[in-house]
């Protein structure tokens, strides 16, 4: 009776542990991905989730601009259909973007066929709208299975996660974005923001916003250089 009581607990405890490390974004348990550089590392990377999106990515790229920053952006395929003059913009102010599916589903419940699916309808988009083939794929929700990161490289891409999260989309005040930020940051770090809501086009990031323009003088100001995560991922291969 108690070896049936402990083998089910066991069971439970496993599936807890599975559970957690299908989103946990910085749980290597399932595969190999990148979450940044060493910490200590005088470099970061601003990444932004689910645009492209009208008006917050344009107001997010006049402040890259302002800082002479560029960042990573996680396209989502239906919103590249719709605005693919804000794609094409992005490519043009030298900024790296990367494949974050076709309409933002969660992966850990989804067949490969339709992993596969999402895929290719999200790089057709990012391609036809900026003649640019992603190399890079974020996860919504940042959720994954073995079999949906296989099916990520065997396009072709590199599987980015992030170890800094601000928590913007529930923030309630720019400030609050940025304190957040401030808990996580110890240098070589990939920031997770968001430039854009996945439910909708129009989502209100003007939080996010602000929040940048505070991030980026505060850790500019300390020496820090921002980067994109193609170039984190060249120099962690120089010291490899």
């Amino acid at each position: 009776m108690l070896g049936t009581v402990l083998g089910g607990l066991g069971v439970a405890g496993l599936a807890t542990v599975a559970g957690y490390n299908t989103m946990s974004p910085t749980s290597q348990l399932f595969g190999r991905t990148f979450i940044g550089l060493p910490r200590g590392t005088r470099l970061m990377a601003l990444t932004y989730d689910d645009g492209p999106n009208d008006p917050n990515t344009w107001q997010m790229m006049e402040v890259l601009e302002r800082h002479g920053v560029k960042a990573t952006f996680f396209l989502v395929g239906q919103f590249v259909q719709q605005k693919p003059e804000i794609a094409r913009a992005l490519v043009e102010a030298g900024h790296a973007i990367g494949n974050h599916t076709w309409d933002h589903p969660k992966l850990i419940f989804c067949s490969t066929p339709e992993v596969r699916r999402q895929l290719e309808q999200a790089q057709k988009a990012i391609f036809d709208s900026t003649g640019v083939e992603a190399k890079l794929f974020r996860p919504p929700f940042g959720g994954r299975r073995p079999a949906s990161l296989r099916t990520v490289r065997a396009f072709g891409l590199v599987p980015i996660m992030w170890n800094v999260t601000c928590y913007d989309w529930k923030a309630e005040s720019a400030k609050e974005i940025v304190g957040h930020a401030e808990r996580q940051i110890r240098g070589g770090d990939v920031i997770l923001l968001h430039d854009g809501g996945y439910r909708r086009m129009g989502a209100d990031r003007s939080r996010t916003v602000t929040a940048s323009d505070e991030i980026l003088t505060r850790y500019k100001g300390e020496g820090y250089e921002f980067v994109t995560i193609p170039q984190m991922l060249a120099y962690q291969a120089e010291r490899c």
